[in-house]
């Protein structure tokens, strides 16, 4: 017979020899009987096992054998073949892919792999058990399966890929909730940030600062100019300036509200002197009072640290309000630096400040630093060049940090995402730049929604300058497994809401820069913060939240690494 192969109970093989040895019966004897002694048992066991290279009985043997046909002895032998095959890698692999592909593909609904993660509402509710929590996730794996093989049947493009990577990413997150939640979490010593999700704190390192001490030297004074852009841009600035009143030795002097903006309203000016131990910034009504022996405050030198487009950005309009604050200037407004253009300012060392503007005056301006590139990395490490007690030297006042706080606790809780969305002027901006930082909406939407997935936050505050149009049309846009997540915005004042009490009491309401001060300090509290390319609002909040201790590893710019996938024509 010839050595071909045949299916035992529907999946088994056994060769073609092996059933003419099975289908042989033995040489009679007086000894033969229907039910065989478990010596023959296990010889016929081993005959049926026996490999097809096996020599076979000569002709001449089987002449004198008398074939007959035992159904019984069949039977039992070809049950215990069924469990005791051996196959080659080889041959299982050609026969069982076949049977796993005809099965992947009944299986597999190739047209919703793209769709968000819906999951049955009893998947989700809370169980009472391990074997519960079991079942969730053995459900859960099961649907992560048929999306991966739906996965691999497809060539995708690469923000395809990354979309379909984050939603087998929260299915995976679904997975493990299920299993850890019949266990406490503190009893597994983990960091509840490291189960949400890969969004931990950013480690700053505080410990290796360099810092310079600010000690200034008696009756020598340094008048602060900050004039270009918006309230960020001056708050930039004058910590610019503390920078060079500390590598001056002078104390710092912080403009009048009638010359600049209202700092005693947005920053705590007295706890910048308390985290020193020292007097380093006066008020300009503390410095006027220091100086009226005088019968008016004179500024013996004005320097400017720019020289192009124009001398410090200081024009007429300036000077007459220098001059209405009864403030009179000596001298000609000069520069140290010839070539010195805000649009390409250069590297200058602590070294070159202190050389450049040295002087033995009482009272020295200089101004507008805000563009000034000074010892970058000293300056923009956390907590600021200047060595001191406090996490920061220049933040919200305290009404403003507690209005934030408790705005939080009435709306957002511990775990939400924060969105600085800039729009208002921000087109021709961002347009100006290459690559362009002003993105359509439904690409917008995309890029938040993949961060808020990731950090599994279910509330977004969201502070901007948008029109309702852009952002309903946002909102609408950004559905998470089936789920809107909503944006929360500060709400107009209503009398019955306490959040904000502080603020009204103390005659802070209404003002548009004690509110921005106010949406700043939210966001720099968020678990995750989403900001503005280009954006100094941006900035500033980048500053507090890394000298705060609370800038995430996941923090970014809108749609970071990606172009506008439609850029208007210049």
């Amino acid at each position: 017979m010839s050595s071909s192969t045949i299916w035992v109970g529907g999946s088994g093989l056994i060769s073609g020899n092996d059933c003419d040895a099975s289908l042989m019966e033995r040489p009679s004897s007086s000894s033969s009987s229907s039910s065989s002694s478990p010596n023959e048992e296990e010889d016929d066991l081993r005959n049926l096992l026996d490999e097809s290279d096996e020599i076979p009985p000569s002709s001449s043997d089987a002449a004198e054998q008398r074939p007959t046909f035992d159904v019984e002895t069949l039977r039992s032998r070809l049950r215990r073949s069924f469990f005791k095959l051996n196959l080659t890698k080889r041959q299982c692999i050609v026969i069982f892919l076949p049977l796993l592909l005809v099965f992947v593909y009944l299986s597999t609904d190739l047209t919703n792999y793209f769709s968000s993660v819906k999951v049955p509402d009893s998947v989700f509710r809370p169980n009472h058990g391990p074997e519960e929590s079991d079942l969730r996730a053995l459900y859960l794996l099961r649907k992560q399966e048929t999306d991966l093989s739906s996965l691999w049947n497809r060539t995708l493009s690469v923000s395809d890929m990354k979309s379909a990577v984050f939603r087998q990413m929260s299915l995976n997150r679904q997975i493990q909730n299920a299993l850890l939640s019949p266990h406490k979490t503190e009893s597994l010593g983990l960091d509840n940030g490291l189960l949400v999700g890969s969004c931990r704190k950013m480690d700053q390192k505080l410990s290796g600062r360099k810092t310079i001490q600010w000690k200034p030297r008696r009756d020598k004074f340094l008048f602060a100019i900050c004039l270009s852009g918006q309230m960020s841009n001056h708050l930039i600035c004058l910590e610019k300036h503390m920078f060079f009143a500390a590598l001056l030795k002078r104390t710092l002097v912080i403009p009048s509200h009638r010359f600049d903006y209202h700092y005693s309203r947005i920053i705590d000016i007295d706890r910048i002197n308390r985290c020193l131990g020292r007097t380093v910034v006066v008020s300009f009504e503390e410095f006027w009072k220091s100086r009226k022996k005088h019968h008016h405050v004179h500024i013996d030198r004005f320097i400017c640290y720019f020289s192009k487009p124009e001398p410090c950005y200081v024009d007429k309009e300036h000077i007459a309000k220098l001059k209405a604050l009864g403030i009179t200037i000596g001298g000609k407004v000069d520069s140290p630096w010839q070539e010195e253009d805000i649009a390409k300012p250069s590297n200058k060392t602590a070294e070159e400040v202190e050389r450049s503007f040295r002087s033995d005056d009482d009272v020295i301006a200089i101004g507008d630093v805000f563009y000034a590139n000074v010892e970058r990395e000293w300056v923009m490490q956390p907590g600021g060049p200047v060595a001191h007690k406090c996490k920061t030297l220049v933040e919200p006042n305290r009404l403003i940090l507690l209005t934030a706080q408790r705005f939080i606790q009435t709306f957002l809780g511990r775990n939400y995402v924060a969105l600085h969305f800039r729009r208002h002027g921000f087109l021709k901006f961002c347009n100006a730049k290459n690559p362009s930082c002003f993105y359509p909406i439904p690409q917008a939407a995309h890029c938040i929604a993949r961060l808020v997935e990731k950090v599994d936050a279910p509330v977004i505050y969201l502070s901007t300058d948008a029109a309702e149009s852009e952002t309903g049309l946002l909102q609408s846009l950004l559905i998470i497994n089936g789920k809107t997540v909503p944006f929360v915005k500060r709400p107009p004042r209503d009398s019955a809401e306490k959040w904000d009490a502080l603020l009204y009491r103390h005659g802070l309401e209404g003002d548009s820069q004690v509110e921005a001060m106010l949406d700043k300090t939210i966001c720099a509290m968020s678990s995750v913060f989403i900001g503005a390319s280009g954006s100094t609002f941006t900035e500033d909040i980048l500053r507090l939240r890394k000298d705060w201790g609370t800038a995430s590893v996941c923090d970014e710019y809108l749609c970071r690494n990606e172009q506008p996938n439609f850029i208007a024509d210049h």
